[in-house]
């Protein structure tokens, strides 16, 4: 099967599960432990993608300057900075740490 047919596959795969989605009952849904694991899992895929793409290079694991980005806008999070302000941090963080040598 050629590279096309896989992507058409995957996109009705997930048409299917999104429609799947409206099936499932309004009452399963309200249910207060559903909207915690549903919270969680979204932290958790969100913190694994920060995570992977802070310090990963195709296969090889590195620290570089993405490290002293996160680190920037971690601290803006921590004195509730608004978003523009996290992301500026970050980005002048990466520009001084890469300015000093890191790759």
């Amino acid at each position: 099967m050629t590279l096309w047919g896989w992507i058409l596959i995957a996109c009705l795969v997930s048409m299917a599960t999104k429609l799947a989605g409206y099936l499932v009952p309004t009452k399963l849904l309200d249910n207060p432990r559903m909207l915690r694991v549903a919270g969680s899992v979204t932290i958790g895929l969100l913190a694994a993608l920060t995570a992977v793409n802070t310090v990963a290079a195709g296969t090889q694991v590195v620290a570089d300057a993405r490290l002293a980005a996160l680190a920037a806008a971690a601290i803006a999070l921590w004195f509730r900075a608004p978003f523009l302000g996290v992301v500026a941090a970050g980005a002048a963080a990466a520009a001084l740490a890469r300015l000093l040598g890191a790759a």
